[in-house]
C-alpha cells in the first residue's frame, strides 16, 4: 500500500498538478492585487467613487449607518452591495486572466510556428532513374 502511494505521488501528472496549484495560489494573489489596487480605483475614479459594498438591507428593521455597524450589532443583513462588488470583481479578474492567457497562447503559438517552419528546401537533384536514363541516352547517342 505504501509503495502504491509512493508510485502515485511520483507520477508526473500529480506533481504537475501540485505545482499548478501552488503557482495558481500565487497568481491569485497577484491578480487580486492588480484588480483591487490598480483597476478598481481607476474604475472608481470614472464612476465618481461609486462603491456598492455598503449597500444593504437590515432584516430586523433596525437603523444602521454602515454595513459594518449592522454586522457588529449582530443584526441580520442582506448585503446585496457586497455581492454586486464580488460579481464586478469576478468579471474584472476573469477579463484580466483571459487577456493573460490570450497573450501567453499567442507567444506560444509564435514559438511553435518558428519551430515548425520548414528549412529551405535543398535543391532537387536528379533521381536515380533520371540519371540512368541520361546515361543510357548518352551511350545511345555515341553509337
Amino acid at each position: 500500500m505504501l509503495q502504491e502511494f509512493k508510485d502515485f505521488i511520483a507520477k508526473g501528472n500529480v506533481m504537475d498538478m501540485a505545482v499548478g496549484i501552488i503557482i495558481g495560489a500565487a497568481f491569485t494573489a497577484i491578480v487580486s492585487s492588480l484588480v483591487g489596487d490598480l483597476i478598481n480605483p481607476i474604475i472608481g475614479l470614472f464612476m465618481g467613487g461609486l462603491d456598492f459594498s455598503n449597500l444593504f438591507v437590515v432584516l430586523d428593521g433596525g437603523e444602521y449607518a454602515t454595513l459594518a455597524e449592522a454586522q457588529d450589532a449582530g443584526a441580520g443583513v442582506f448585503a446585496y452591495g457586497a455581492f454586486i462588488m464580488a460579481v464586478i470583481n469576478f468579471l474584472i479578474i476573469a477579463f484580466v486572466v483571459f487577456m493573460l492567457v490570450k497573450t501567453v497562447n499567442r507567444v506560444k503559438d509564435t514559438a511553435e510556428a518558428e519551430e515548425e517552419a520548414p528549412a529551405e528546401a535543398a535543391p532537387a537533384g536528379s533521381t536515380e532513374i533520371e540519371l540512368l536514363t541520361e546515361i543510357r541516352d548518352a551511350l545511345a547517342n555515341r553509337g
